[in-house]
């Protein structure tokens, strides 16, 4: 669930690591070096606190994986400190490795509420289903409805105003964390395929 929006108040490239320096009023006070933050959805490591910002080094993946090298100065953010053991847990499972990047394609207003449409790489639907659980931008949402390179979500009036979702356009670049029990399941589906094949392939070399 995500705390606040931030904003990118510092980005500085060297060699090739990137550095960004992100303004969070909440996550400030009680933030510390080594600490792990979510920045839209990615899980970046405080590398240092200093003039009320936020620092932390971007490396070569995750530029490549995310929107992140995307951010300019005076971009705004979701922010979301790692979950402590005794916090009540809300949405998924969110471990903020990106999986890749969607792009926003179609946007649908109902009343208070948003649809939003979003394309991703046709391996990607592989993982998600209607009423499922995906991360957007950091934001546990529930699937409403999956294609074979898009899938849907809505936006209730409480997301829209608390995160940087409300304010994406059809065009925008999102990260996406696909729902790591997906993941699993499909995994173990692999391995029992790849089992029931070497059993056919040795019984027909006995025969």
């Amino acid at each position: 669930m995500i705390e606040e929006i931030g904003k990118v108040e510092f980005r500085e490239q060297k060699g090739n690591i990137l550095i960004l320096g992100i303004q969070g009023e909440k996550i400030i006070t009680r933030a510390k070096a080594g600490d792990s933050v979510c920045v839209d959805g990615a899980c970046l490591t405080i590398k240092a606190l200093k003039n009320k910002l936020l620092y932390f080094d971007l490396m070569v993946e995750t530029v490549k994986v995310s929107t992140l090298g995307e951010l300019k100065i005076g971009s705004n953010v979701n922010l979301e400190c790692a979950l402590k053991v005794e916090e009540r847990f809300g949405g998924h499972f969110v471990t903020g490795h990106i999986d890749g990047r969607g792009k926003i394609i179609e946007i649908i207003f109902t009343g208070d509420s948003k649809g939003i449409r979003i394309a991703v790489p046709l391996d990607f639907t592989d993982y998600i289903v209607s009423k499922g659980s995906i991360a957007v931008d950091g934001i546990s949402l529930t699937v409403i409805k999956v294609g074979s390179d898009y899938f849907t979500v809505s936006l209730i009036p409480y997301t829209i105003k608390y995160t940087t979702l409300g304010t994406k356009k059809e065009g925008d670049r999102v990260n996406i964390e696909l729902d790591i029990l997906a993941k699993y399941v499909a995994k173990s589906n692999i391995k029992k395929e790849q089992k029931e094949n070497y059993l056919k392939n040795l019984l027909n070399e006995n025969k």
